[in-house]
């Protein structure tokens, strides 16, 4: 049961509540006197539940029997209203379960990563009541390894690197390490640090870099994207094989159209004039002689650039 004496120290303020700047005088806080003030509704429970999901969630069971939770986001850009979601977050978390929460952010943007980083203070900027510190991962704190014996020591860590660092000029330098390092891992080992490091890099150019690695320098594995990849590759070769083919035989067909007119004419075709008509690949210069070819009195006339 509320004691009067709980009743009074706060109600005092619902009857005057111009005695908050005396006080805050009092407190070392000049706020000023307010021009109005309302007596606002003191239930705060939500009639409408709202959905509210932490990217990640984990609880962390120390050997010393603490234990601790931790909440990790994964933040793309500056949101200047995701700080007060993440208060929220780690003020249901404690209230829930009664243990102390931490507050991961991880970023691939240098500045994105900066601007997670700083405090982050709620109240009147006088005299703020929470302050929020995120522990924050991004291409401005993680290492970048480009030697194998580095990544072999720490796979988790030399994954999670590679992709805050998927801008880094040098990513194709650093997927190569990976790639290399991942040739002497197991398969079971391997197979989900292959996939997340494809996802991480979503549609960046590295991603592409991430394919061909996969598809050469562990085309011995099996995951779905090492399969997908060597799918990708047989598809585009047989369409560029056809394409070729296509190609050639058009040049072939072509070659042989001039030399038939050339003999038509009576022409003589030295072997060597031969050799260049049929050994010509380029279409465009093919179709020039051919319609050189119908009024040639001579091969060099074929040849000849007017």
């Amino acid at each position: 049961m509320v004691s009067s004496s709980h009743e009074a120290m706060h109600r005092i303020f619902q009857e005057y509540p111009g005695l908050f700047s005396r006080v805050s005088e009092v407190l070392g806080v000049e706020i000023g006197p307010p021009a109005s003030a309302t007596v606002m509704p003191t239930d705060l429970t939500e009639n409408r539940p709202l959905e509210r999901r932490v990217d990640t969630l984990l609880r962390i069971d120390m050997e010393d029997d603490r234990s601790y939770l931790l909440a990790i986001e994964a933040q793309g850009k500056k949101d200047p209203e995701k700080p007060a979601s993440w208060m929220y977050y780690l003020s249901y978390l404690q209230a829930k379960y009664k243990l102390p929460p931490m507050l991961l952010v991880v970023c691939q943007d240098r500045a994105t990563a900066e601007w997670a980083a700083r405090p982050f203070t709620f109240g009147h900027p006088q005299s703020p009541v929470l302050t929020l510190q995120a522990l924050v991962a991004g291409p401005h704190n993680m290492p970048v390894i480009k030697d194998v014996a580095e990544a072999r020591k720490d796979l988790a860590l030399a994954t999670l690197a590679a992709i805050t660092h998927a801008d880094n000029p040098d990513v194709g330098a650093i997927l190569k390490t990976l790639s290399a390092t991942l040739r002497d891992v197991p398969e079971t080992i391997a197979d989900p640090i292959v996939e997340l490091i494809a996802q991480g890099l979503g549609n960046r150019p590295a991603a592409q870099q991430w394919r061909n690695l996969v598809a050469v320098d562990l085309s011995f594995y099996t995951s779905a994207i090492s399969e997908e990849i060597r799918d990708e590759g047989r598809a585009e070769g047989r369409a560029q094989g056809r394409a070729e083919g296509r190609a050639e035989g058009c040049t072939e067909g072509i070659a042989r159209s001039i030399l038939l007119l050339l003999a038509q004419a009576g022409t003589d075709v030295p072997d060597e004039a031969r050799e260049r008509i049929t050994g010509c690949a380029d279409l465009d210069i093919l179709s020039r002689w051919l319609l050189r070819a119908a009024t040639a009195v001579s091969v060099e006339d074929v040849f000849a650039e007017k």
